[in-house]
């Protein structure tokens, strides 16, 4: 509970991600060791904040020569003279009194860093604010811990030896490195609510983790829309979770769940985060309009009654505002669903030269879904096993082997 928001504190500080994360976990050892005898302090954050400021200090005299890193805080803290403890007495003092969300802030924006490459953002947000333990990431991301350790020291070293600064980005900056941030969170969640590979469809801890995150987030940054869109986006998501495996961990599509499963208090939660994004004023982003169309899909009580022709129109204005394949071939299915499997197959045709989608399993997937309801057999049935060859998730692959199998059978 205490982790991510001593880390903040400590970079602040040491304006060193690296040196506040080793600081952090070297006091987190140490109170694993005494508090069994001693008892948990009354105030644990401060206990621990303490503990790890002197750890820092024995690291930053231990690892490098006092003079480099005297010219290195020096800069950053405004200190000619020696370097003391008394120096860093007065910086975490200083740190403290400061509002702590401010810092919080300043560590989501630093582990998204832009700068960083995609799979390096991830696994630090993870490790720094999630708290996940290296295995922990190699467990839910299908790597192996090494690979994940490699990216965090890497990451790490990007950030210092780009000379990133720890702070809250202003202006345009902020408005990139923002959505760099959102980029990674929602990156997260998706990877639990439909995993990309092994033998699980979803990893429910991943999308808590991006839900915690992405709710921290909202409360930090109130007066941005896209976020409270986020946040709405992965709340409704989230409401399906229990509907979308069956007994035997099975996958189960969106118009065969039973919708009383669906969480309502995490509906609620969402809807009511649309409804900030909308009140901010100004056009949706991206976020937002994905979650007024999985808002169509919460309020509707069964399949029938879903507004496909709303939803076609906002995946119109998704086109028109984030113009991808993928987002496409979504506007199709809408396109399929509101005026008939041909107009969604039209515009699914226009799709199998897109070299992005070359290796996309969902594009055949949703192409034989089109093709069967056409009654279209054979080549609906071709189609699922080009889909089932190129998934590298078992249990999505089990599902469409079956269609494959299914639409053979009404040939």
């Amino acid at each position: 509970m205490e982790s991510a928001k001593l880390i903040a504190v400590l970079a602040h500080v040491v304006r060193d991600v690296g040196l506040a994360e080793d600081s952090a976990q070297d006091a987190l050892v140490i109170a694993l060791e005494r508090w069994p005898e001693t008892g948990i302090p009354d105030k644990p954050g401060a206990w621990l904040t303490a503990t790890a400021k002197h750890r820092a200090i024995d690291r930053i005299r231990r690892n490098v020569t006092l003079e480099r890193k005297h010219e290195e805080l020096a800069r950053e803290l405004i200190i000619r003279e020696e370097l003391t403890e008394a120096d860093f007495d007065a910086a975490f003092n200083l740190a403290l009194t400061n509002d702590g969300d401010d810092d919080l802030l300043r560590l989501i924006f630093t582990a998204c860093h832009p700068v960083l490459a995609t799979e390096a953002r991830v696994a630090l947000t993870l490790r720094l604010l999630g708290g996940l333990t290296t295995e922990e990431i190699a467990r839910a991301f299908l790597v192996s811990g090494a690979t994940v350790a490699q990216r965090i020291v890497r990451a790490k070293r990007t950030l210092a030896e780009a000379h990133v600064p720890f702070e809250i980005p202003r202006g345009a900056e902020r408005d990139a490195r923002l959505a760099s941030v959102l980029e990674v969170i929602y990156l997260i969640f998706n990877e639990g609510y439909s995993a990309t590979a092994g033998e699980d469809w979803v990893r429910p801890a991943l999308c808590e983790e991006a839900l915690r995150l992405g709710r921290i987030l909202a409360e930090l940054v109130p007066q941005e829309a896209e976020v409270h869109g986020l946040a709405a986006l992965m709340e409704i998501q989230a409401s399906r979770l229990r509907a979308r495996v069956g007994p035997s961990g099975e996958p189960i599509l969106l118009l065969d769940q039973n919708r009383a499963r669906w969480d309502q208090l995490l509906i609620r939660r969402g809807l009511a985060a649309l409804e900030r994004a909308e009140k901010l004023g100004g056009t949706l982003g991206p976020y937002a309009l994905q979650a007024a169309i999985a808002a169509c899909h919460a309020q509707a009580r069964t399949p029938q009654e879903t507004a496909w022709v709303r939803i076609a129109a906002l995946y119109d204005a998704l086109a028109q505002l984030l113009p991808s394949p993928i987002v496409e071939l979504n506007r199709a299915v809408a396109l399929a669903m509101a005026y008939g499997p041909a107009a969604g197959l039209e515009l699914v045709d226009t799709l199998t030269a897109e070299p992005a989608l070359k290796n996309y399993h969902l594009l055949p997937a949703v192409r034989g879904d089109l093709l069967a309801k056409l009654g279209r057999f054979d080549e609906a049935r071709a189609e699922f096993k080009h889909a089932a060859a190129l998934t590298r998730n078992a249990r999505e692959r089990e599902l469409l082997i079956e269609r494959a199998r299914s639409a053979g059978l009404q040939r």
